[in-house]
């Protein structure tokens, strides 16, 4: 579907297909915004139908972010679309001792986290920019407050996002282009059984709803807040914790919640 570039304000979301990204886009559409939506999984069709029932309009697009192709493929698609805020969502994690986990699977996961979060945000930026305006959403993590045993990639791409959306907050804050990190902590989406961490303590703890985490980053990102840390009392006290501890006591800290059974 087209999007009529003057009826509404519009949002881009990338891993919209479930989870938070899927909760991003609902609460975006019920503050008024037109949509387009993205993720490599079928599921975006159908997560489309329920966004649209939100009386916006919505383009779905089936892209894997993170190959090159996939994101020069949807910027592609954005070409004479007046974007108001770009929510770089999409990522996947990889769980499990360092010197077993699948390679393969750790390089995919820094092209998605990292390599393409940075190539999309530098076509985006460079569009919000030109026109003075725009509000772009990185999704990072608690993860990111302290070295992360036994998904130390993971955790790695998640600080990495963090300090690179800070860096160009300080950037761009004079062009009026608002950059937000959404801080979430353990959330109740298939993050844990993608990344194999049903077996942890944070698999089979307690996790935020990802309706409220949503609300929480789209409610920082519209205040023009630096970060937020969604959702629980207890994801603020980590965050504030790690900053008063030493990164080894913090990784100690942080193994001992995702550490696989039987290790």
């Amino acid at each position: 579907m087209e999007i009529n570039e003057k009826s509404s304000p519009l949002a881009l979301v990338t891993g919209a297909s479930s989870g938070i990204g899927y909760e991003l886009a609902k609460v975006c559409a019920k503050n008024g915004f037109n949509l387009i939506v993205v993720a490599e999984d079928d599921g975006i069709t159908e997560a489309a139908q329920v966004f649209r029932r939100l009386n916006v309009e919505v383009m779905a697009l089936k892209q894997d972010l993170a190959t090159y192709e996939g994101v020069e493929n949807l910027y592609a698609a954005l070409k004479g679309k007046d974007l108001d805020v770009a929510a770089i969502n999409a990522g996947v994690g990889v769980s499990g001792r360092f010197v077993e986990t699948d390679l393969q699977k750790e390089m995919n996961l820094m092209q998605l986290n990292m390599v393409e979060a940075v190539h999309l945000a530098k076509l985006l930026v460079k569009d919000f920019v030109a026109k003075k305006e725009g509000h772009l959403l990185f999704t990072s993590s608690i993860a990111a407050e302290m070295p992360g045993p036994y998904y130390a990639v993971y955790a790695a791409s998640k600080a990495f996002l963090q300090s690179f959306s800070e860096a160009l907050r300080e950037e761009l804050k004079e062009d009026n282009v608002v950059v937000t990190a959404l801080q979430p902590g353990p959330t109740d989406t298939n993050f844990f059984a993608r990344a194999g961490m049903e077996d942890t303590k944070a698999g089979k703890a307690k996790k935020d709803s990802p309706a409220d985490v949503a609300q929480d980053a789209f409610d920082a990102l519209m205040a023009g807040k630096d970060h937020v840390v969604a959702g629980s009392f207890k994801n603020k006290v980590q965050s504030t914790m790690a900053k008063f501890i030493s990164e080894k006591a913090g990784a100690k800290m942080q193994g001992r919640d995702v550490k696989p059974q039987g290790h």
